[in-house]
């Protein structure tokens, strides 16, 4: 999650936070009846909670999304990692075969050469 994200999470929640206390206190201060606040109370613990778990299943997706994004950049880069090793191995072995190549050759001149 970038720094921005992250404020930002932090931000809404601060702002629900708020809310629901000032909302609390709000019915604990107004003038009306017991029973009739604590329906209230009752009422906004509900809203409260059913907005925490949408923001938590918002937050749940996004990280989600981002994992299944870091898979498959994961999965691009081992993928061209494979690529260029295998390049490089294939570069390597014809190398050392011309290099065996170039090896017979100069030993059969010096053998020509010498016996």
């Amino acid at each position: 999650m970038t720094e921005r994200n992250r404020n930002a999470t932090i931000g809404s929640l601060m702002l629900l936070s708020g809310g629901i206390i000032g909302a609390g206190l709000a019915l604990l201060y107004a003038p009306q009846s017991g029973k009739r606040t604590r329906r209230q109370i009752v009422r906004y613990g509900r809203k409260a909670r059913n907005e925490a778990e949408e923001t938590a299943r918002d937050a749940a997706n996004y990280v989600t999304e981002m994992v299944d994004t870091l898979s498959d950049q994961t999965s691009d880069l081992v993928d061209r990692g494979n690529d260029v090793a295998s390049y490089w191995r294939k570069s390597l072995m014809e190398s050392i075969e011309n290099g065996q190549k170039a090896l017979e050759k100069q030993a059969k001149r010096l053998s020509g050469m010498w016996g």
